[in-house]
C-alpha cells in the first residue's frame, strides 16, 4: 500500500434520533485545538431533529434511509474525502485535542492503517463506569486482540486512512442490523494492515448500554452473529498464523 502522508480529517458520526447528544459531540468537535476539515454525519431515518442539528453545526449529512448502523457507518465512510477518517458516535465527546493527537499519530507512524482507543464513561454511576471501562472495553480487548492478531476497532473512538477503507469498503458487511460494523471491519483488517491501540487517546461516551440488563443483552447479542459471518471462512488459527507471518516479513524487510 502506498504511504501518503495524511493531509486533512473526516469525522463520520451515524446517527438515528440523538439529536441531544449529537448536539454535544458537534460542540466538542468545535472546541478541538485541530479542527475537523469535514464533519459527516449519517442520518438513518431519524424522525428528530438530527438533521437540523447537523446542518446548524455546519456538518455535511448524508442519508442513509436503509436502518442498520453497518450501513450507515460505511455509508459516511464512503462519503468522506479526507486522508484520514475518524470515527464517532453521536453519544461521544472527544477531548479537544482529540483531532491534533489523531492526525500527529498517523504523520508519526508511517504506514499506519488503523488507529483505536478507548472510552471514558458518563451518565451512571462511578461502578457502572468502572465496569463499562475494564469489564465490557477491556473484556473485548483482552478475548479478541489475541483472537483477531490485532486489537479489535473501538468504533466510538477510532480512525484509518482513507485508502486502507477504499480497499476494504467493498468488503465489509453492510446489509446485517444484528452485528457490530466496527468488529466486523475488524476481522476484515488484512494481515499486512497495521493497527495501534493507544490508552491514552481517551473519548467519554455514553455509559447507557449499560443502564439495565436489556440493553446490555442487546448489545452483546450482536457479537455471535458478527463471528459467524467471518469464522466459516477464515478459522482464527489460520488467521493469527497469517498475522505472525506478516509481522515476521515486515521485521525483515
Amino acid at each position: 500500500m502506498t504511504t501518503v502522508f495524511p493531509r486533512s480529517v473526516s469525522v463520520v458520526i451515524p446517527v438515528r434520533n440523538d439529536a441531544v447528544l449529537l448536539e454535544q459531540c458537534l460542540r466538542a468537535l468545535e472546541r478541538q485545538t485541530r479542527r475537523a476539515d469535514e464533519v459527516v454525519v449519517v442520518d438513518n431515518g431519524s424522525t428528530d431533529d438530527t438533521v437540523a442539528v447537523a446542518e446548524r453545526f455546519g456538518a455535511r449529512v448524508v442519508t442513509e434511509p436503509v436502518r442498520g448502523i453497518p450501513r450507515a457507518s460505511a455509508a459516511g465512510y464512503d462519503a468522506a474525502t479526507g486522508d484520514i477518517i475518524a470515527r464517532l458516535d453521536a453519544d461521544s465527546r472527544p477531548r479537544p485535542d482529540w483531532i491534533e493527537r489523531i492526525e500527529r499519530i498517523f504523520r508519526s507512524r508511517d504506514g499506519l492503517d488503523f488507529l483505536t482507543g478507548d472510552p471514558s464513561f458518563y451518565g451512571s454511576t462511578p461502578l457502572v463506569h468502572w465496569m463499562g471501562e475494564h469489564l465490557y472495553i477491556g473484556g473485548m480487548y483482552t478475548v479478541l486482540t489475541p483472537l483477531l492478531g490485532h486489537a479489535p476497532l473501538f468504533g466510538s473512538n477510532m480512525a484509518m486512512r482513507a485508502e486502507t477503507w477504499r480497499s476494504l469498503s467493498g468488503e465489509v458487511h453492510r446489509e446485517p442490523q444484528n452485528i457490530h460494523d466496527d468488529f466486523d471491519l475488524s476481522f476484515h483488517v488484512r494481515p499486512e494492515m497495521t493497527v495501534l491501540r493507544d490508552r491514552s487517546l481517551v473519548v467519554e461516551v455514553s455509559a447507557r448500554p449499560f443502564r439495565d440488563w436489556a440493553s446490555l443483552r442487546r448489545r452483546l447479542s450482536y457479537v455471535l452473529p458478527t463471528v459467524r459471518l467471518h469464522l466459516p471462512r477464515e478459522p482464527l488459527r489460520v488467521r493469527r498464523r497469517a498475522r505472525r507471518e506478516a509481522d515476521a516479513e515486515a521485521l525483515r524487510g
